[in-house]
């Protein structure tokens, strides 16, 4: 490399005067800029805390600093500041479009919502137009995207709830038919299938139990009236006979309201608790008339008793067979009285039994239509009240605004031109020159290697050295090699003097325009 030096030098002089021209040529870029800050504070959207939706407002206008600098906004930008007048074609129209876009700077202060807008250009006016203009891109975009959000959400909520409502108007339908089908396996009391199987066969066994009561004390009646008419009875027997047919005395009426009485208790007890009040007045009013029944039936007996036995035998026979008929005419309408209502205990018992098979399935059909119809009013309820409060949400912007933009420094060109850095630049050239010019030498010694030593060219040539012949290097020789090696040191300390004194008076320079 060293035998190449002098062309490694002439390289570098020659790529050093090329950049230092490249470096001195260079335009001239101004920078103008604009601090904005952005006021998230409102009064309004604490007091609305709870009513409305509030967004996180740092965090869009985070979010919008960062995408502000997109194609559609940057073509609005250079046709706002008016940067395409000289623009012919589409290609310099492109050009336009990516050069804006690489010089436009958004940069955030801390976290103080401060952002600071910046651009560069050769001309400080049109800078300045350009940092307007994307103050006020930056501050129509923010309020614009709120707004088309609010209405995007408003009737995104809208079409769900045409839609919910149209799904609850169809569970609604489903149940309704559902229990129209079965209105008569529907209990309003309460209870389930199989307490009232339970409730009914109870019922159902005290009647059977009153109807045998009533059916013996008809035969017994009937079995005492025979062997009167057959062998006649003095006064001792008709006294016996109405001691013993005391047991059938019966009271038709009181039966037939208790009757009645119980049958409306059934009902009452199909849709009513038991602790409903028209319940207790039927249990209260059938309590009454079983007393009542009690005390005319102990009078009933007393009256046959206390009966004077002074008649004659025909005379107490066909009184005591008048009494016996009468007391058989009553229990016969009690036995069918208690016989109608052990049958229909037992048709309500036949089909509570039915109920009961068919309980399970009914009810986990009812359950899910509950469910569905539960779940789909929920949904309803809550998109109608997020409806509510994204219109409030909407108008709370609207009078409050998203955020406030207040204007720190106003869009202002600096007089002094920021780029390029004409000292840091040069430094660049001379560091690049001096690489360029080892650079060169290294390529002459690679193109075309000299050996210097033998041992060298036997190891790289493999052949063996048969001998080596020896120069003399004479005292002018040596003056010549000194004084070659003179000019190449001052040849390359010229070079470093000469850019050395360049970025000496860069610096002074710059120093001037600062102060």
């Amino acid at each position: 490399m060293w035998k190449y030096r002098w062309y490694g030098l002439l390289v570098a002089w020659v790529a050093g005067a090329i950049g230092a021209v490249v470096v001195f040529t260079m335009p001239d870029r101004y920078e103008a800029s604009a601090r904005i800050y952005v006021d998230t504070q409102s009064i309004l959207k604490p007091l609305m805390a709870g009513m409305a939706v509030a967004p996180n407002v740092d965090q869009q206008v985070s979010m919008l600093s960062k995408t502000l600098i997109s194609r559609p906004n940057v073509e609005k930008l250079v046709r706002m500041a008016d940067l395409d007048l000289k623009n012919q074609t589409k290609a310099e129209q492109e050009a336009t479009i990516d050069r804006v876009t690489s010089e436009l700077r958004i940069g955030s202060v801390g976290r103080d919502n401060l952002y600071t807008l910046s651009y560069r250009d050769r001309d400080p006016e049109t800078a300045k137009r350009a940092v307007q203009s994307l103050v006020t891109i930056f501050i129509e975009s923010s309020l614009g995207s709120s707004r088309k959000d609010t209405a995007t959400a408003a009737s995104f909520i809208t079409d769900q709830i045409k839609t919910y409502e149209a799904k609850l108007e169809e569970a609604e339908t489903r149940l309704k038919e559902f229990r129209l089908r079965n209105i008569q396996l529907m209990n309003g009391d309460g209870k389930d299938s199989a307490s009232r199987l339970g409730e009914l066969s109870t019922q159902l066994e005290r009647a059977r139990l009153e109807l045998r009561e009533a059916t013996n004390a008809q035969a017994a009646a009937k079995a005492r009236l025979e062997s009167e008419r057959t062998r006649g009875g003095g006064d001792s027997t008709t006294a016996s006979l109405l001691q013993e047919s005391a047991i059938t005395i019966s009271t038709p009426e009181i039966d037939s309201r208790l009757d009645s009485q119980r049958r409306n208790l059934d009902g009452l007890l199909q849709r009513y608790t038991e602790v409903h009040p028209d319940v207790i007045t039927a249990r209260k009013l059938i309590k009454d008339l079983e007393d009542q029944k009690r005390k005319e039936m102990a009078e009933q007996r007393k009256n046959a008793l206390a009966a004077p036995p002074s008649m004659g035998g025909g005379n107490a026979g066909s009184l005591m067979a008048q009494e016996l008929s009468r007391l058989i005419a009553g229990s016969e309408i009690q036995v069918a009285a208690l016989r109608a209502r052990v049958d229909e205990y037992s048709g309500r018992y036949a089909a509570a039994l039915n109920a009961v098979k068919t309980a399970p399935q009914l009810e986990a059909e009812a359950a899910q239509l509950n469910r569905d119809y539960a779940i789909h009013k929920k949904n309803y309820e809550d998109l109608v009240a997020r409806r509510e409060s994204a219109s409030i949400s909407g108008d709370l912007d609207v009078a409050s605004g998203v955020a406030d933009f207040k204007l720190i420094d106003p869009p202002r060109a600096n007089p002094k031109p920021v780029a390029p850095n004409r000292l840091l630049l040069l430094a660049g050239v001379l560091a690049l020159a001096l690489a360029v010019g080892v650079f060169t030498t290294f390529v002459g010694s690679q193109l075309r290697p000299v050996f210097h030593d033998a041992g060298e060219l036997r190891l790289r040539t493999e052949l063996p050295i048969l001998g080596v012949v020896s120069r003399l290097v004479s005292d002018a020789e040596k003056r010549r090699a000194r004084i070659d090696l003179v000019r190449f040191g001052v040849a390359s300390g010229g070079l470093v003097a000469v850019f050395a004194v360049g970025l000496s008076i860069m610096a002074i320079l710059m120093s001037k325009q600062v102060g």
